[in-house]
């Protein structure tokens, strides 16, 4: 099938020719996970990691430390993310329910099924199936790949998913596209190649080292951004 046959060459070149993102790691402490994720949302890399930065310095990144603190400290370190204020409340309440419901660690969650799992994260607010998928995959090591908007916009123009793909139909399209091993891999190349080269207004393509398999070469400035 030609697109499993794209998706393993967009898989093989991005992994010769790109570096990573290095903000969340695998095998990373699943709270800290969550915490850095929250705070990443709708925020460029360095915000984000001068936010968490500033944060790890004032406070210990522990579940019972930041369900206790003061939440203008917290909003006050992590004002440079941007949408400080929500941010600040969706740590500290998801901080109060892990330490009431698990004791003030996610490792018994963690063991559970990914639905079962998944399900319980996002009850959580401000955390979506992004951020639940982020944790599960990078700190637990389940089948999933998170889809944020770069893996969105270039999974859509290299026809891996349906253009109208929503969230959950763009995540099992693309991992059936590849093997779990691979999914963290994945969801950071795609990251990356959408970051440097296939940019949601002026896509690169003139450098792009995939643009002989892309369908949509040349046409990703006038694309509707999702």
């Amino acid at each position: 099938m030609q697109t499993q046959k794209n998706a393993q060459i967009v898989l093989d070149t991005l992994k010769a020719t790109l570096s990573l993102p290095r903000l969340v790691k695998v095998g990373a402490d699943p709270y800290q996970t969550l915490v850095v994720t929250i705070i990443s949302q709708n925020t460029a890399d360095t915000n984000t990691e001068r936010a968490y930065e500033k944060l790890s310095t004032r406070f210990k990144i522990e579940p019972d430390v930041l369900a206790k603190a003061k939440i203008t400290e917290v909003e006050e370190c992590i004002r440079i993310g941007g949408l400080y204020q929500s941010k600040a409340r969706a740590i500290q309440t998801a901080s109060k329910i892990i330490m009431e419901r698990f004791g003030g660690n996610l490792n018994s969650l963690l063991s559970l099924s990914f639905e079962e799992a998944r399900a319980i994260l996002m009850e959580m607010p401000g955390v979506g199936p992004k951020t639940a998928d982020v944790v599960l995959l990078f700190s637990a090591g389940k089948p999933t790949i998170p889809i944020d908007t770069h893996v969105n916009r270039v999974s859509k123009r290299l026809g891996l998913v349906q253009i109208k793909g929503d969230y959950e139909s763009i995540r099992l399209s693309l991992q059936s596209l590849f093997e779990p091993k691979d999914y963290a891999l994945v969801h950071l190349l795609l990251i990356a190649h959408g970051r440097r080269t296939c940019k949601a207004q002026k896509p690169q393509c003139q450098i792009c080292p995939i643009s002989h398999i892309c369908p949509s070469k040349g046409e990703g400035q006038h694309e509707q951004q999702h």
